[in-house]
């Protein structure tokens, strides 16, 4: 078989770039090549694993520290607007979002002919909410991945992507989308002006990519899927049940209290580490609690000089290795941690802070797999209460059992790579 060239291009963030990775390793296993496209600002991520690395600009070339400084300080600039419901937010975060990933198209646009004439794939697997065009005009096949919540596929009968509601507000399904769209409606013009001037149809108010008419793989597992109106065709939708990579065993420290009691790891992903002052009540709120805790604080180790003796920190986790040994985990709502805790059948606290963290955290708490908690309203009694039914749920230990039981037999990543062979295959 002659080895075939896979090009991943996922979103500048680590959530979708180490999906991809996962994907990647499943495909070199197959025989095949895989490469990374990617913004400099994510430069030796995928080198670390042993690929190689493509650089595409997606805003205006700086120096690589700056680079990798912009989404922190982005995110850290929002911190106010965490406190604010998925509603509130459509007019402050989600419209700068926006905004930035539409740029981040036009940048990217400069570069990606010349690094596709250049890497040659004969296929490519895009992990973003936004279209390039010179991706889908390469004359190769192109697969989209989905690693965001799984509506980000619209439905009418499913709550839209970012609204966190639940399935059964119909009414604030409503006002979501009509604020939205009011709202992303001039950043959507311009989008569609680029698409068209680069030989591509508009698009409908509102959407920003399409579905490839090769394959979309969703890393959303069956267990916690939505009920659609409109069933995605299974020829074209394909459901991962996750996707987790292959990373760094990690062994659990010695703990100065508690050593032997029930161990929980916090994560707010490599973004939402910059709110400090949660994470500093947390740990004091933690400290008091009869359990052991693993806390991921980023780059800010500095500012934690005084922990509990039952908690301990890091700037990074191998954070597969790690929830496969914990007991219960308090997490952000991104789609790795997501999908993590239910492979490994973990029960989790969801605090959301922004984008689909909130819609994971509502279908974590609806399908019975975890509970949603306000980032902010919260008291030290109701975390206990939380993190008690975590450990003592029977019905929700059963459940995660067997979400668990059903997500491994699956293996996502060798799932995605015999798929994407049979793409290159038909092709």
């Amino acid at each position: 078989m002659k080895q075939k060239v896979i090009a991943f291009f996922p979103e500048a963030a680590y959530g979708p770039a180490l999906n991809s990775v996962g994907i990647a390793q499943a495909c070199e296993a197959l025989g095949h090549k895989a490469v990374f496209l990617t913004d400099p600002g994510m430069s030796g991520v995928y080198a670390g694993y042993g690929f190689e690395e493509h650089m595409v600009n997606m805003s205006a070339p700086m120096p690589a520290e700056e680079m990798a400084r912009y989404w922190v300080d982005f995110i850290n600039g929002h911190i106010p607007n965490f406190r604010k419901t998925p509603l509130e937010q459509i007019d402050n975060y989600v419209k700068e979002c926006w905004a930035a990933i539409v740029e981040t198209a036009k940048w990217a646009q400069k570069d990606l002919p010349a690094v596709l004439d250049k890497v040659k794939p004969d296929l490519i697997c895009v992990d973003n909410v936004i279209l390039f065009p010179a991706i889908k005009q390469y004359g190769k096949p192109w697969v989209r991945i989905i690693s965001c919540s799984e509506n980000e596929i619209e439905d009418p009968d499913i709550p839209p992507h970012l609204s966190g509601m639940s399935i059964d507000d119909k009414a604030g399904h409503a006002q979501f989308r009509q604020r939205f769209e009011e709202v992303v409606g001039p950043i959507h013009e311009d989008f569609n002006q680029f698409l068209q001037a680069h030989g591509e149809e508009p698009y409908p108010l509102g959407t920003f990519f399409e579905a490839s008419p090769y394959m979309n793989l969703l890393l959303y597992p069956d267990a916690v899927k939505f009920d659609r109106r409109h069933p995605l065709p299974p020829e074209r939708f394909h459901y991962l049940q996750g996707c987790v990579r292959h990373d760094t065993p990690y062994e659990i420290p010695q703990f100065r209290a508690h050593n032997d009691e029930p161990l929980l790891y916090a994560s707010f992903g490599s973004l939402g580490s910059g709110d400090v002052e949660l994470l500093k009540r947390l740990i004091d709120a933690v400290g008091k609690l009869p359990y052991r805790a693993l806390f991921n604080v980023g780059e800010h180790l500095d500012e934690y000089p005084d922990l509990p003796d039952n908690v301990q920190i890091s700037n990074w986790f191998p954070q597969p290795s790690v929830i496969a040994q914990v007991d219960a985990v308090i997490h952000h709502g991104g789609n790795n941690s997501f999908t993590e805790c239910l492979f490994f059948g973990k029960p989790a606290i969801v605090m959301s802070y922004v984008w689909d963290g909130h819609d994971n955290a509502m279908r974590a708490e609806e399908s019975g797999h975890g509970f949603k908690l306000d980032r902010y309203e919260w008291t030290e009694a109701q975390l206990a209460e939380k993190l008690a039914a975590c450990l003592n749920d029977e019905a929700m230990r059963l459940r995660l059992q067997r979400t668990s039981a059903q997500m491994q037999s699956r293996k996502g990543p060798q799932d995605a790579a015999t798929i994407l062979d049979k793409v290159l295959n038909d092709a």
